[in-house]
């Protein structure tokens, strides 16, 4: 399980923090996406972490993350470490057993989570979530993925966010997860944990709300107003909830985008022909880990469901009053 070359890596973390390199148990960790290899590491009876990167491009460069996952775990928000080692790519960190996290109690306890993370000091700049957007825009338009008029449709509503979002407002960029997914949330029966640290940069506040938004609030807006005034502890301006909204649409374009780029599929797409269930359905069976994004049918379904909530969000009247309220802060 463990590759050769990292064997001797991993007995130097074994010894320096548990003074050896014997362990009871090394049990593979397989749900989520991560390209790490990630194990459940019995030592001395005690259950932790272990994570070992395997890739190495600049995402997987722990240079970046370490230091924010121990901000983190330094706030209690996520697991103790107990080793970082940036040369060999390996952490070990306090084992969460985690429980059922029903939506409900997530709804009520989330907001406060991300609240604590976007307080905490802020983590070294990364990289520019609308630049990623745009390489990830680039690559789909190559692709061809969609027919022309359907992309042509999707560029203009693009176009029009992009004309007014205010990308450049530091004073909203705070210390973000970026991928806070069920997979990357655990729940302890008492308490939320955020894990895997690989996408932790400083960005647009607005991310993280929208990324959990979409399992835990969708398209009700009934309860988005509830959600937002958990986060803020304060009614949201119309401004704010300008800003979640038009976030929530870039981030079901980027979502559409990115997992179809990657995928093998007969092109141009013809989106009615992928059988889809409804947006809350299929969030909730995610979050419920009832289905796997791991799944490629299951992804291609992700997919479209995005793209058809993009469109539909750009039909809703909130679309042009956020465009327009946001034009106003812009000018």
């Amino acid at each position: 399980m463990i590759p050769d070359s990292k064997k001797d890596a991993l007995n130097e973390a074994l010894n320096a923090t548990f003074g050896t390199t014997n362990y009871n148990a090394l049990e593979p960790i397989t749900k989520g996406l991560s390209g790490a290899l990630i194990f459940k590491l019995t030592v001395h009876d005690q259950p932790f972490l272990l994570r070992i990167v395997t890739r190495d491009d600049a995402f997987g460069d722990p240079l970046y993350y370490f230091s924010c996952m121990e901000t983190v775990a330094e706030a209690g928000l996520a697991p103790k470490v107990h080793y970082l080692s940036i040369k060999d790519r390996i952490s070990i960190t306090g084992f969460i057993d985690a429980h059922p996290f029903p939506a409900l109690r997530a709804f009520q306890q989330m907001p406060s989570l991300l609240r604590k993370l976007h307080h905490l000091p802020k983590f070294p700049f990364r990289i520019n979530y609308f630049e990623s957007m745009e390489r990830q825009l680039s690559a789909f338009l190559k692709k061809e993925i969609l027919p022309e008029k359907n992309t042509r449709k999707i560029l203009d509503i693009y176009e029009r966010i992009k004309a007014v979002y205010p990308f450049q407002d530091h004073e909203n960029w705070v210390s973000s997860h970026n991928d806070c997914k069920p997979e990357n949330i655990l729940f302890d029966g008492i308490k939320p944990w955020l894990v895997d640290w690989e996408a932790g940069f400083l960005n647009d506040r607005y991310l993280d709300l929208a990324i959990v938004g979409n399992f835990l609030v969708g398209s009700r807006e009934e309860i988005e107003n509830e959600f937002l005034t958990n986060y803020f502890e304060d009614t949201p301006s119309e401004d704010q909830r300008a800003r979640y909204f038009l976030m929530s649409e870039l981030l079901h374009l980027y979502y559409f985008i990115l997992f179809l780029t990657h995928d093998q599929l007969a092109l141009p797409l013809k989106v009615n022909q992928v059988a889809v269930r409804g947006f809350e359905s299929l969030h909730q069976n995610l979050w419920d880990g009832n289905i796997s994004l791991g799944e490629k049918a299951t992804k291609r379904e992700y997919a479209v469901l995005h793209y058809e909530a993009f469109l539909r969000k750009n039909q809703n009247p909130r679309f042009k009053e956020s465009i327009n309220r946001l034009a106003r802060i812009e000018t």
